[in-house]
């Protein structure tokens, strides 16, 4: 690990100003789950690490006028016993399946939506494309757990956020502030994630100098979701593949849907496919099917991860099925 500075704000407006200089060789440190790893493999060699823990505006979560705001600190036991994201059936479904005490104590949900792939070329050096000699290495090497979607381009990997196509599929937002005091906004979690088509290029929409602080979540009443995420093993893995859903059921008629799957591509992906199957119709095993089906119907599997095409059909259907169960009493959970 290269030497590095240390800086600990107490505000938003220190942590954008220390995030903002040396050219914005700067990083962020949050659960510290996965940026230590980055820079012991000197895959990331900022000249300052700015240690945010000490904000305290970035660890609580907030209801407003019609939703919750989380601040990017807040870790995933905390999302867990939190009252105000009990409604979340999806998000809560997502860190039950987080099976490491540490992650799930030290992992913060900013850290998540924001972590880098799990991709092993990129971890072993070869960059985001995983490239050699500017030639793909995935395309013709081991590529077992990369993506089906969205993978026409150089980009092979997949999104390694596991609650963002829960995110997602609620429809949230995402404030981001920097590169600038003054500079705040908030975008549509849609638009955060990006397909890098060079190896400089990043895997959302953060520039140097800026920094994620809050989530915000459109009320949870009257609509169902669920996620549901394929494991190869029962240990610390990631998914093969998952997906979320939520629906707004009226009268056992879905009347609208959302569907994300992970893990599948280099981007959180929305399948409207799927959605459509199921708007109109009622959750059946049948209709679920039908939703699994249309949201692979475009995979474009690489050479040893066809089996994965299955597992996201699966996936899709298991969290429409899913949700649809939430709704019955004995399935509401309480915190």
């Amino acid at each position: 690990m290269r030497n590095f500075e240390y800086a600990r704000p107490e505000t938003e407006a220190e942590a954008v100003e220390l995030l903002g200089e040396h050219d914005g060789n700067t990083a962020v440190l949050a659960g510290g789950t996965d940026l230590l790893n980055l820079m012991k493999a000197e895959l990331v060699a900022p000249q300052r690490v700015v240690d945010i823990k000490h904000v305290d505006s970035l660890h609580s979560v907030t209801a407003d006028d019609d939703g919750v705001q989380i601040g990017s600190l807040v870790t995933l036991d905390e999302m867990q016993s939190e009252p105000l994201l009990a409604g979340y059936q999806s998000l809560q479904d997502v860190i039950r399946g987080v099976r490491s005490i540490q992650i799930r104590q030290m992992g913060t949900i900013g850290g998540d939506l924001c972590h880098m792939p799990n991709c092993w070329y990129f971890r072993n050096g070869n960059g985001l494309l995983g490239l050699e000699d500017g030639k793909s290495v995935v395309a013709g090497g081991d590529n077992r757990y990369h993506a089906i979607l969205g993978n026409r381009g150089p980009a092979k990997f997949v999104s390694a956020s596991r609650f963002a196509p829960a995110m997602m599929a609620w429809g949230a937002k995402v404030r981001v502030i920097g590169p600038k005091p003054h500079h705040e906004q908030w975008i549509d979690l849609d638009s955060f994630y990006r397909t890098p088509k060079t190896d400089r290029q990043g895997v959302t929409l953060l520039k140097p100098g800026q920094l994620l602080t809050h989530i915000r979540l459109p009320s949870a009443s009257r609509l169902l979701s669920a996620s549901y995420e394929v494991l190869e093993l029962e240990g610390l893995d990631w998914p093969l593949a998952a997906a979320s859903a939520m629906l707004n059921v009226v009268d056992g008629v879905v009347r609208n849907a959302r569907v994300v799957m992970g893990h599948v591509a280099p981007t959180p992906w929305e399948s409207r496919e799927a959605a459509a199957a199921i708007i109109g119709r009622p959750v059946t095993e049948a209709t679920a099917e039908s939703a699994g089906e249309a949201a692979i119907a475009a995979a474009t599997p690489l050479s040893e991860n066809r089996y994965k095409v299955r597992v996201a059909r699966t996936a899709v259907k298991r969290a429409i099925l899913a949700a649809a169960e939430s709704a019955r009493p004995e399935n509401r959970r309480e915190v």
